[in-house]
């Protein structure tokens, strides 16, 4: 008996000692966001394993301590010991190899780069760390193809594939969500954006209306938020320059169990800075948090909100911005505005091949504005005119999609739909200036108010927006290396309105069905060709269909806009040559405008709405990176293009000296424009980075017949940071060859007419500190 109970006993004890179970966690060593879907594979005997939603693993039937080989997609191989009796938190870092791209905003789903038949980047989580930007514009720029245009605190227009403008014809996105409803765009949305919590941003050039709807005509920019951390992380930093600006910033995240949590802040203050009457605060918080009710169920929720008050002291003119004397010629111009986006999403994973989310959204948002590019000022006179106006919306909507795996062809299924409830409220009015001229007579040196006038109303409407689409993608691996991707999209924009101007009530609406055919193909030793035919499509916006026509009385409204139309053809390639310490893209692409939606300057300098007409947007991006060892980084990337009039109406008077555009280059697009930047990473002086960065912009057409050029300009930046233990030291030195130049110059068709500037800050040292926390679980 006792026999037997010695036997039992060491087989349990046999059983236990080679029955080991091994834990640990996989996340990325930037955010400390978990990594899902890593392979962990040991050799005796051979197994793999593979990390949850939570970046969990678990190896079984081990000994104490066993040897692995981890790898994942976008991440440096690791081979490693791990033990049973330690805590196995494994932070990985990010490949060199840009082919390892996971990508989701090229098709709402995740996807290699090279999968993708589509202009995309990438801007990684090591990017943003190391930039340590005031503004978004200071890393949307370093992707190729893209210029966000700096108006000045946080304000900005936008340039991909189009001029640099204000026009509705790009997507901003925070996790695949518009920041805007359709029909409500504003070329300042990204002030409310927190880029504090912002783990990564995709920018995608060229049409993806298929897809993401109308509006993403010129590109979509997708901001994806921190996620909750693996182990429990904070930070704390303040920044600041020789300008008057102070941005203080906290960010916090943990997992507790099945539940997590990321939040993150700012406060930016901004007082007596270059600019004469440019000061300006930004409060702003965002959250995201999460709850796992196993590996295959997710809640997920977020909440933003953003206060921004602005003075706007815009252009000057050309003796103001040459002399340096950065003085407003009006101090009571302003911009303010107060947001807030929250959303829940249930995601469902059925099987490894089937998975589902269903997402429900609420926006609200106020922007108000007495802007400076609203004043009216004829040449000699002494009074002028400007506006005031507020816009205002609230959003209620839900998106639902599904994705299937199948085995037939390697193919994969999406299909999604969506709805949008946002009702819309607008009003502008008029305002009396009185202008002081200098002793020329022929420049304003400071306008006054001399009175309100809301009894003039320039626009007053209240609508009730309702946005509605299916979307449909299917792609398939038709031969062994040739993938091809089918998308479809059908698009019911509609609202009733009530405009007070003209004391009309009545409902419009725009539909369209658009599609797109893309193809890859994979020439193997890491080269590649990718081609798409698109269609994007951007129905008027309501500022644009309300607003008063000039120069008219009765009143006049734009009621018979037509949406604007692009087909766009492009064909690319990318490589990563010598053991990927070389990555080449490059694509070019030709868009073809039908009805593109303007505001034409007018022979008396006002400026009218018209969408008659066709346009031409074609040109050659390009990009490559040298990584010739861990310390030293090259990168490149530019676009050379063309924006032109082809046929275009622009006036019927007889009266009007210029009554077509054909054939002139559309304003304000530089035929060529680039970003450079080479980052150092010396072995010898550990945790310390450095680089240096030029921006360049060709000269461009100051106006629409074609006359004036304004020369462009050349900006070198420098950035150097320093880490010991958890506090980091750094120093943003900006426009260190003290350019000047302007971001915007524009003047009028008429030989009378005088140019205006929007200038750019002077040499600027942004300084600041910030500490890093990271606690172990």
């Amino acid at each position: 008996m006792k026999r037997i109970l010695f036997s039992f006993l060491f087989s349990i004890c046999i059983s236990i000692a080679f029955s080991q179970s091994i834990k640990g966690k996989l996340y990325d060593a930037i955010t400390k966001e978990p990594i899902i879907g890593a392979s962990i594979r040991i050799s005796e005997p051979v197994k793999t394993f593979m990390s949850n939603n939570q970046g969990e693993f678990n190896i079984t039937n081990s000994g104490r301590k066993v040897t692995v080989q981890i790898t994942a997609l976008g991440y440096k191989t690791e081979e490693l010991t791990l033990s049973d009796n330690e805590e196995n938190l494994i932070a990985m870092k990010a490949s060199l190899d840009n082919l390892q791209e996971v990508v989701v905003t090229a098709n709402r789903d995740a996807a290699l780069r090279t999968q993708a038949p589509i202009a995309i980047n990438r801007i990684s989580p090591k990017t943003l760390d190391e930039t340590k930007a005031t503004s978004v514009y200071e890393v949307i720029n370093k992707v190729p193809g893209v210029m966000m245009v700096n108006y000045n605190n946080e304000q900005h227009a936008m340039s991909i594939r189009q001029p640099m403008a204000t026009s509705n014809y790009y997507l901003y996105m925070e996790d695949g969500i518009p920041i805007r409803p359709m029909g409500v765009f504003n070329h300042n949305a990204l002030l409310e954006l927190n880029q504090f919590t912002v783990s990564s941003i995709e920018v995608v050039k060229g049409p993806v209306s298929s897809i993401y709807g109308p509006e993403a005509v010129g590109g979509a920019i997708n901001f994806i938020s921190q996620r909750p951390t693996s182990v429990p992380t904070g930070k704390v930093g303040i920044q600041l320059d020789q300008f008057g600006y102070k941005r203080v910033q906290l960010g916090t995240g943990v997992k507790l169990g099945k539940f997590g949590f990321y939040i993150g802040g700012l406060i930016s203050d901004q007082t007596n800075s270059w600019m004469a009457s440019s000061d300006y605060t930004k409060n702003s918080v965002n959250s995201r948090m999460e709850y796992h009710f196993n590996d295959k169920i997710r809640l997920i929720g977020t909440f933003s909100y953003a206060d921004y008050n602005s003075e706007t002291a815009g252009s000057v003119d050309s003796i103001s911005f040459f002399t340096r004397s950065y003085q407003s010629t009006a101090d009571f111009t302003y911009r303010k505005s107060m947001a807030s986006r929250n959303r829940l999403t249930l995601e469902r994973d059925w099987n490894e091949s089937s998975k589902s989310y269903f997402t429900f959204f609420n926006r609200f948002n106020k922007h108000g504005q007495n802007p400076s590019y609203g004043i009216r000022w004829t040449s000699g006179q002494s009074t002028a005119r400007g506006e005031i106006n507020s816009n205002d919306f609230t959003s209620y909507g839900a998106i639902a999609q599904h994705a299937q795996k199948f085995r037939f062809l390697n193919s994969k299924l999406l299909i999604g739909g969506m709805f949008d409830y946002s009702p819309n409220t607008y009003w502008s009015h008029q305002i009396d200036l009185s202008a002081q001229l200098r002793s020329d007579g022929k420049s304003v040196e400071r306008y006054t108010i001399s009175k309100e006038r809301p009894d003039i109303k320039l626009a007053d409407y209240d609508a009730i927006i309702r946005n509605s689409a299916i979307y449909s993608q299917y792609d398939l691996e038709v031969l062994a290396d040739l993938r091809v991707s089918l998308g479809l999209r059908y698009d019911l924009m509609s609202f009733s309105y009530d405009n007070y101007l003209d004391n009309s009530s009545g409902s419009k609406k725009y539909q369209k069905v658009t599609p797109k055919l893309g193809l890859t193909y994979d020439l193997g030793n890491d080269i590649g060709l990718y081609a798409n035919m698109s269609q994007g499509f951007a129905p008027p916006g309501l500022t644009s269909v309300f607003r008063k026509k000039p120069n008219t009385n009765p009143a006049e409204f734009y009621y018979n806009l037509d949406p604007a139309t692009f087909n766009n053809y492009e064909i690319g390639a990318w490589a990563s040559l010598l053991k990927n310490k070389l990555y080449l893209e490059t694509s070019f692409y030709r868009m073809d405008g039908r009805n593109e939606l303007l505001n034409i300057r007018q022979a008396d300098n006002s400026f009218d709405y018209q969408s008659a007409g066709k346009t031409l947007h074609q040109g050659l991006e390009y990009s490559f990176v040298i990584k010739p060892s861990e310390e030293l980084s090259f990168r490149f990337g530019g676009t050379t293009a063309l924006h032109r009039f082809e046929d275009f109406l622009v006036s019927i008077k007889s009266a009007d000296a210029l009554k077509k555009l054909d054939g002139f280059e559309m304003p304000v697009s530089p035929r060529t424009t680039y970003n450079t930047e080479l980052s150092y990473y010396p072995k010898w002086f550990k945790n310390f980075r450095t680089s240096l960065e030029l921006q360049h912009a060709d000269n461009w057409y100051q106006n629409q017949v074609n006359t004036i050029r304004y020369d462009g300009y050349n900006v070198l930046n420098m950035r150097i940071a320093y880490k010991l233990k958890g506090i980091e030291l750094f120093s943003n030195m900006m426009n260190i060859n003290n350019a000047l130049y302007a971001t915007n110059a524009s003047r009028g068709n008429n030989l009378t007419d005088r140019s205006t500037y929007t200038p750019s800050a002077p040499r600027t040292f942004v300084m600041g500190i910030q500490y890093n926390i990271i606690g172990r679980k």
